[in-house]
């Protein structure tokens, strides 16, 4: 049918070109994050691709709800502003024929949101958090990021090193600050490389510098030149482990051990494609506009809509963990309200539309 058609293609045009400004949002957010963090030598700049990687497939359920309602809103609201709808209900045509092609285009996507939510980010968190373990638990000159300050973890040596040149533990103009029995001490070296000892001992080796020692508020200082310096690497322990998360725990687990914290965000992962079912069925009659009035009180009305059925699914599982709502009892009672919702508006048009017809 030409009608089903033509909605469906312009359906999924409207996906993608929403899809991909929602992404290159979140994509640049991120990035402008993670970078800040590789500056400030919390994470490598090696891993900064693999945590964007990770971020983004976190945030697609999200993305992809989103993209569903305002590519259903957006394109049911063109046909209202251009007056097709007019000419499909003056051919007979119901508001409730556009409830199939939406759910056929829908679908795959509420699928899609589904296996991302309850399999994929989970295991995105999880292998983000691993990483940035591994990160944490790098010694003080491996965590040293060129042209930034890095103090030890045990607050006894300062790092600055200007340049990094291609090959491997070699730097270039190296600043070492550190305090040794009461005297600061200041090294400079016009470069340096890592070295591990036969016993597995890791060693910071300085060639070519100056060592300044002395007494801070004094005039005593020692001036010393090495054309060879090394200083030992203490093995870095690994940071206290984060806070066990119930984001990074697989959907299985989460069904095998039903505590208030894992059934709370079985709660979130199963109300993700649920709600994106919802809110594209709401989309159809919160489409509607009158010409003669505001063509942007519709979209605040949606806006409002969404943001009430997002901040409910995260108050809902906020009560779970809690202990003050049962599973079954959030899921039907957010999801039911909003179910009642949707066919309160498609009443409301029914009504309308037929009542149009009844004049004319």
């Amino acid at each position: 049918m030409i009608f089903r058609t033509t909605l469906l293609r312009e359906l999924v045009t409207a996906a993608l070109a929403t899809f991909f400004v929602l992404l290159g949002i979140t994509l640049t957010t991120q990035l402008v994050r993670l970078l800040g963090q590789a500056a400030s030598g919390a994470i490598t700049s090696v891993g900064v691709a693999t945590l964007l990687g990770f971020s983004t497939l976190n945030y697609t359920p999200v993305l992809l709800s989103l993209t569903l309602f305002i590519a259903v809103l957006m394109t049911l609201t063109r046909s209202y502003r251009d007056s097709e709808m007019v000419v499909w209900f003056s051919s007979g045509m119901s508001l409730t024929e556009w409830i199939r092609p939406v759910l056929v285009f829908a679908a795959p996507l509420v699928f899609i949101i589904a296996l991302l939510s309850l399999a994929l980010s989970p295991w995105a968190v999880a292998k983000s958090e691993e990483l940035r373990r591994q990160m944490d638990s790098r010694d003080d000159v491996s965590a040293v990021s060129p042209g930034v300050f890095r103090e030890s973890r045990q607050a006894e040596r300062v790092y600055f090193v200007e340049e990094v040149s291609g090959a491997e533990n070699l730097v270039a103009k190296v600043f070492v600050s550190s305090t040794q029995h009461q005297k600061q001490g200041v090294m400079v070296a016009a470069r340096g490389f890592q070295e591990t000892a036969e016993n597995g001992d890791r060693f910071l080796v300085l060639l070519s510098g100056h060592r300044y020692e002395g007494e801070p508020g004094t005039a005593e200082y020692k001036i010393y030149q090495f054309d060879r310096y090394a200083m030992r690497i203490e093995s870095s322990e690994a940071r206290a482990e984060r806070a066990p998360t119930t984001k990074t725990v697989s959907t299985l687990e989460l069904l095998r051990d039903p505590t208030p914290p894992n059934l709370a965000e079985l709660s979130w992962r199963i109300g993700l494609p649920a709600s994106a079912l919802i809110l594209a069925l709401l989309a159809i009659p919160l489409s509607f506009i009158n010409p003669r009035a505001g063509r942007s009180m519709n979209l605040v009305l949606a806006l409002l809509i969404y943001m009430t059925y997002s901040n409910l699914l995260s108050i809902t599982q906020a009560s779970i963990a809690q202990s003050r709502l049962t599973l079954v009892g959030g899921l039907l009672g957010v999801h039911a309200a909003m179910l009642l919702l949707l066919l309160l508006l498609f009443y409301r048009r029914l009504m309308v539309f037929s009542l149009f017809r009844f004049v004319r």
